[in-house]
Formats: C-alpha cells, sequence, structure tokens
C-alpha cells in the first residue's frame, strides 16, 4: 500500500524525556509533510541533565518492528540514529542489503551531548564496514567524524578532507556538521560541509548564542531524509533541514 504522503522510517533510541532520539525524530518527519514510521533501538533512561542508562533491543526485536511496516508500506526513506551494538548494526545492513530497506541517512550517535557514549566500542567499526557503504547519506559532528576518521577537525580545509575520508568507506555522501569547530570566524558562521560523491558545497549561516539544544542532529538527519522522500536533491535537503534547525535553536532562545 503506497500512502498519501511519503513513510520515512527513523530506527533509532527512544528517549522519554522527549529531548532526542525518536520522538524528535517523529515531530520532525511530521513537520516536512512525510508519514512517520519508527522502530526502537534502545530505550535510554536520560533528562536534559544527561543520559543515566539504556536497555538495548535485540536483532530479532528490531526486524519484528520493521517487518510489518515494510509489508504494509513503501518507505521513501529511512534515518538511522543510534544503534547501539554490532548485532543490531548487522541486521539493518542485512535488511538494506535484501532491499527491505532503500539506502538509509545515518546519522553515526556515537556519545550523548553529555557525554555517556551510546554504542559499543566494538560496534564502531562495524558501523564503518557493515553500514557506512550502503548509507546514502552519514551526518556525522564535528567529534564523531573525528573519532571515525582519527583525525582533528579544525576548519574547513580539514572538514574537506575528514568528508573525503568517510566518503572513501563506501557512503554516497557526507554532511559534515560543524557546529562543534573551536575555531570560528569573525563573523561567527555556522559551518556544514557536503560531500555528495565528490563534488563540495559548503553551507555558510548564522551563528546563534543560545544555550545548547538537545536533539538537533537528530531534527538534521530526520529533516533531511524526509526532504528526500519529497523528492528535494541532497542540497536542497540539506538547505531545508538547516533552516528548519536554525529556527529550533533560535526559538529555544527565547524558551530557556
Amino acid at each position: 500500500m503506497i500512502s498519501p504522503n511519503p513513510v520515512v522510517l527513523t530506527v533509532a533510541g527512544y528517549d522519554p524525556s522527549g529531548g532526542a532520539g525518536i520522538i524528535i525524530d517523529v515531530r520532525t518527519i511530521v513537520e516536512f509533510g512525510c508519514r512517520p514510521a519508527a522502530a526502537i533501538t534502545s530505550l535510554t533512561f536520560q533528562n536534559s541533565a544527561g543520559v543515566f542508562g539504556a536497555t538495548h533491543e535485540p536483532a530479532s526485536s528490531l526486524r519484528a518492528q520493521i517487518v510489518p511496516v515494510t509489508e504494509e508500506h513503501e518507505i521513501a526513506a529511512v534515518k538511522i540514529g543510534m544503534i547501539p551494538t554490532a548485532e543490531l548494526i548487522f541486521e539493518i545492513a542485512a535488511m538494506v542489503h535484501n532491499k527491505r530497506l532503500p539506502s538509509p541517512i545515518v546519522d553515526p550517535v556515537l556519545r550523548s551531548s553529555s557525554g555517556y557514549q551510546l554504542i559499543d566500542e566494538d560496534a564502531i567499526e562495524v558501523l564503518r564496514t557493515e553500514l557506512f557503504p550502503l548509507a546514502r547519506l552519514i551526518t556525522p559532528n564535528i567529534p564523531e567524524a573525528e573519532r571515525l576518521t582519527g583525525m582533528q577537525i579544525s576548519d574547513e580545509h580539514t572538514m574537506r578532507e575528514a568528508a573525503r575520508r568517510l566518503r572513501e568507506l563506501g557512503a554516497l555522501a557526507v554532511l559534515i556538521k560543524g557546529g562543534h569547530l573551536e575555531h570560528r570566524s569573525a563573523e561567527r558562521q555556522a559551518i556544514d560541509l557536503l560531500d555528495d560523491e565528490g563534488e563540495i558545497t559548503v553551507f555558510r549561516g548564522e551563528w546563534i548564542d543560545a544555550p545548547p539544544v538537545r536533539g538537533t542532529g537528530c531534527m538534521l538527519s530526520s529533516a533531511i531524509a524526509a526532504s528526500l522522500a519529497n523528492g528535494a536533491d541532497f542540497v536542497e535537503s540539506v538547505e531545508a533541514a538547516k533552516k528548519y534547525v536554525t529556527a529550533e535553536i533560535r526559538n529555544s532562545k527565547f524558551q530557556n
């Protein structure tokens, strides 16, 4: 059955406080006019102060969540967030390989903003070797890109090199989010860099002085997935997603 609105599936962790993960993904997907579907990889215990633990789903549970959805709906786009174990990564990769799922947007969630590790150490290499080669796009922030490439990122030049190294792992495209850059221009711009099969696009936006906002990475990757599902290209999708996240950050300034 084809839904009147494109179906976007998020595969991610559940944050009961609603600050990140699947709840934010679903909200974002709806804002972009798509129908959300969701599969939980991990039940986390957290609030705005930090993450206090998690219980992870086995691969059999993840598959049991996803298969009925794919049998009823054509999935237009998939966003992958927190996948904490190698077992879960292998299961997702298998579903992409057998065409049950389209090539995903992968947000490589490694740590929470409070510093809690959200993926098993042995699963990081599995993420690199098994899922990245299947990805339509991966969206690491600066610390994630540094951890995945083993290099230090300090400016636009090193962002380009990190994106190239990550794309060489097999992903069609890489978007490095520059919000964590320690050295910013005098204009205090927010810089993100897209490497789409070797074609580089640099997005420069307003730097907003606001308290840290949880879930912005979830919002961005979900917004990109929804925009792609609606027929936009990579550049259009990133621009739309950045505009959405910027508005959320700006609004948070007045809510805190």
